[in-house]
């Protein structure tokens, strides 16, 4: 850390003692000044009685009426708010939207490695914030589920440009979810009020996509035997998602780019008209090779990609595969039918070409066609090559999501204060963790008198294995 840090006071907000002791230690570590709440109101508290705060670590969910996004709120609504990063161990793609939206400098997620704190500190006290209150979002806005590095960066990307009006431009395979991510962007935007129109350029005829975007007057041609409005002036006062942009025919793109330009569209036998729409663009195409081959109007490119958002293949974000097909299973009502281990071992393996499409695919078929109660490899259907069904598991992978994971975490641990001779100090920074969360996890795992040596903490000075100030 830049040695013109060290004064720097830093909030932190956790309600669990051991959490925020032990992120105080870090913060003191790396120079800084912590100041510690054990709630929301007591954030606010300090915030407002001590303007030599420069940042703020806030825990998401905390006990009585002020959780972490309420006091993000309120925080970012003063007059001169820090900058604020969220730290929870329960991500969503909702609440890091929200949090994003709301102004937050970071979200992530619990437990947060000392690097990555040390990283995370130097660029909130780098930057000035700028105040960015807003309304929360309403339930059952559209998700973008995932927790992978990959997915939480679109997530974030979609909660920064939410509110905006300035047009996005959504790349990626087929199948990635885009259409999602589109109706994410509106659903926790100020336009969420306002209707929603998508129109997939692919899917209409060259001659039609004219009338179906500005829409006509009845007579302008044969068979326009009524007024139709148009996808532009229906989406009036919300979001217009043009999925395949990239497909679109040559002759349109130039109508597009004046309708983005001027924000006014010519139906078809009709006299122009304003409209208020947000315009999001999506295309699984290489829009810079297209304009290269002069298959995509350069102009247009570079209006469309004013926020460009990519979407990562599914094949590249391995951390929501389970979480994605336990979703689709819920959705599918197949009732309390569940993934075998064999099953899910089948789906890590999967290249999935077709991405997200694809493994809802898979999965509503399993939950169809399974007889049992349990969805074993075979029910999926994959191809042998892709899936392995033979491949032995690893013991850790056996049982259910939750009991895996647990195995997974004590087996690392074990081996960290096996490998640091049992001192825990060391066990801890090579694990990424903060040590008072390893000492919660190692009475948890009962792994006291397997794994620790007579001098546990080493050269750490207190017998509670806090260092001394």
């Amino acid at each position: 850390m830049p040695a013109d840090l060290s004064p720097a006071r830093i909030l932190i907000v956790d309600d669990e003692p051991a959490l925020r002791e032990g992120l105080a230690e870090t913060v003191s570590d790396l120079g800084l000044r912590p100041v510690l709440a054990a709630s929301g109101a007591e954030a606010l508290a300090r915030v407002a009685a001590d303007p030599a705060i420069a940042a703020v670590l806030l825990d998401l969910r905390m006990p009585g009426d002020l959780d972490g996004m309420a006091v993000l709120q309120r925080l970012r609504a003063g007059p001169h708010p820090p900058p604020v990063a969220v730290l929870t161990a329960f991500a969503s793609a909702e609440n890091t939207i929200e949090a994003m939206r709301l102004g937050a400098y970071d979200h992530l997620t619990k437990p947060v490695g000392r690097a990555e704190l040390a990283g995370l500190l130097g660029g909130m006290l780098a930057v000035s914030a700028a105040a960015a209150p807003g309304a929360p979002s309403p339930a059952g806005a559209a998700s973008l589920i995932g927790s992978s590095e990959a997915m939480r960066r679109v997530q974030k990307a979609v909660g920064l440009a939410a509110d905006s009006a300035a047009t996005v431009l959504l790349q990626g395979e087929t199948g990635t979810g885009k259409e999602v991510a589109a109706r994410a962007l509106h659903a926790h935007g100020r336009r969420r009020a306002g209707p929603f129109v998508p129109v997939n350029c692919a899917a209409i005829p060259a001659d039609l996509l004219e009338s179906e975007l500005f829409g006509h007057l009845r007579g302008a041609f044969t068979g326009a035997t009524q007024d139709r409005p148009g996808a532009f002036r229906e989406a009036n006062g919300g979001t217009l998602f043009l999925d395949e942009i990239g497909d679109m025919p040559p002759s349109m793109q130039a109508k597009i780019l004046r309708a983005l330009q001027e924000r006014v569209v010519t139906p078809v036998g009709g006299r122009p008209a304003p409209v208020d729409v947000r315009v999001v663009a999506a295309t699984h195409r290489d829009l810079p090779r297209l304009v290269a081959e002069g298959g995509f109007r350069q102009d247009l490119f570079y209006r469309l990609n004013v926020v460009p958002i990519t979407l990562p293949p599914l094949r590249e974000r391995l951390a929501d595969i389970l979480p994605l097909a336990e979703h689709f299973l819920c959705a599918s009502g197949a009732g309390q039918k569940r993934l075998g281990p064999e099953a899910a071992a089948a789906l890590m393996r999967h290249s999935w070409p077709g991405n997200v499409r694809e493994l809802r695919n898979v999965i509503e078929r399993a939950a169809v066609l399974a007889r049992g109660a349990v969805i074993g490899s075979a029910d999926l259907g994959l191809s042998e090559a892709a899936s392995e069904p033979g491949a032995a598991l690893p013991a850790w992978l056996d049982g259910d999501l939750p009991g895996a994971v647990a195995r997974l975490e004590e087996a690392m641990i074990r081996r960290a204060l096996r490998e640091s001779s049992g001192n825990r100090a060391r066990a801890a920074k090579s694990l990424g963790i903060q040590r008072q969360l390893l000492y919660a996890k190692i009475e948890r795992y009962g792994l006291r008198d397997a794994d620790l040596s007579e001098n546990p903490t080493g050269d750490v000075g207190n017998p509670d294995g806090r260092s001394i100030d």
